[in-house]
């Protein structure tokens, strides 16, 4: 028994713990000062947006990351002109329109349709949530959106919902598209404040 014990330990301490749960805006009614409820409800989408769900195909540098432990991309794979991988090598190579299940391995292939990564300019991996807030506020660095088209994309755009319904073989973001939308209105309507 004393065998499994390290090992046991040695999982746990190495498993990524992602929250599961995502509270609504109500959860933030009872802060008074707007600023401060404003960068409590980012906060509260942080748990999205730090989800590997995001992150995977959010890299900083490089190319995209796989699974809930976020390992490099298996096979290897570069971003490529506009963000869509190498000639000949491009992200619809492998990922169609929609998440293919694998019966040997209990796994799928991820897919929607468009398939790509985030452009270098919205790369959240490593960053602190105050550093992305502030980067999904500049429309230098997030796809030239005004705060209600970023509404409107994370509220509706199918490939944010992939993250919810992400096939076979992967944890789903936390909460809902439709929750995850409710936070970004709130957080805009109460004056898209960044965390400290």
């Amino acid at each position: 028994m004393r065998r499994w014990i390290p090992a046991l330990a040695l999982a746990l301490t190495t498993t990524p713990v992602f929250a599961q749960d995502l509270s609504g805006p109500e959860a933030f009614e009872g802060i008074k000062d707007e600023k401060e409820r404003s960068a409590a409800i980012f906060e509260e989408m942080g748990k999205v947006l730090t989800h590997p769900r995001c992150l995977n195909c959010h890299p900083v540098t490089g190319g995209p990351t796989q699974g809930d432990d976020m390992h490099p991309h298996s096979p290897p794979v570069v971003r490529g002109e506009a963000d869509f991988g190498a000639a000949g090598m491009n992200c619809n190579v492998c990922h169609g329109t929609e998440n293919v299940a694998l019966t040997a391995n209990h796994r799928s292939i991820p897919g929607h349709e468009p398939w790509a990564l985030a452009p270098v300019s919205m790369g959240w991996q490593g960053l602190g949530l105050g550093a992305i807030c502030a980067q999904l506020k500049d429309p230098e660095r997030n796809g030239g959106r005004t705060l209600e088209q970023l509404y409107e994309h994370n509220a509706q755009d199918g490939l944010v919902g992939w993250g919810w319904d992400p096939g076979e073989g992967r944890t789903p973001a936390p909460g809902s598209q439709e929750l995850f939308g409710k936070l970004t209105r709130a957080w805009i309507d109460s004056g898209a404040a960044c965390p400290g």
